[in-house]
């Protein structure tokens, strides 16, 4: 099982990353950011909480249309969900509780990223339930490194 656990089939892909610079503020997108331990990502309104189990939020890409369908959407904008940074071509799930690298920086997975009570705000009415299951990984960083849209993800041993 733990050979299992540990094969993948390629890196996964950076596609978009967002940062929120207060509760409640609009996310704005951007091409690059620094990844510290002792704050998160630079920019985040999560940034200055060393070690928190939030410090940075990931979405499956290949969920976005699973939601946009649920929700008879053509589409879904990553800003909508409030999250940190979209990845495509690997499971995030099996990212968590283990170590991951995301361009120089070295991230750990800590557990779930439920939607919460906005979503129905952001994406009308039944998205709370249709980002249920969707909502991602959280995870905090563990080695300071620059993460860009582009990069790979990739488990570390």
């Amino acid at each position: 099982m733990k050979e299992l656990l540990s094969t993948f089939a390629h890196p996964g892909t950076v596609e978009w990353i967002g940062l929120r610079p207060s509760r409640r503020a609009e996310i704005f997108e951007v091409s690059e950011v620094q990844a510290d331990p002792s704050i998160g990502l630079e920019g985040d309104r999560f940034s200055g909480k060393p070690a928190a189990k939030r410090q940075v939020t990931l979405v499956q890409y290949e969920h976005l249309g699973v939601m946009a369908q649920l929700l008879k959407r053509p589409d879904i904008d990553p800003a909508l969900l409030r999250r940190n940074i979209v990845v495509s071509g690997i499971n995030l799930q099996a990212l968590k509780q283990r170590n991951f690298k995301i361009g120089s920086a070295i991230l750990y997975g800590t557990g779930n990223c439920a939607p919460c009570s906005r979503m129905e705000e952001a994406l009308g009415s039944g998205g709370y339930n249709a980002m249920r299951g969707h909502g991602g990984i959280t995870a905090y960083v563990v080695l300071a490194g620059k993460i860009s849209v582009g990069d790979s993800v990739v488990p570390e041993e």
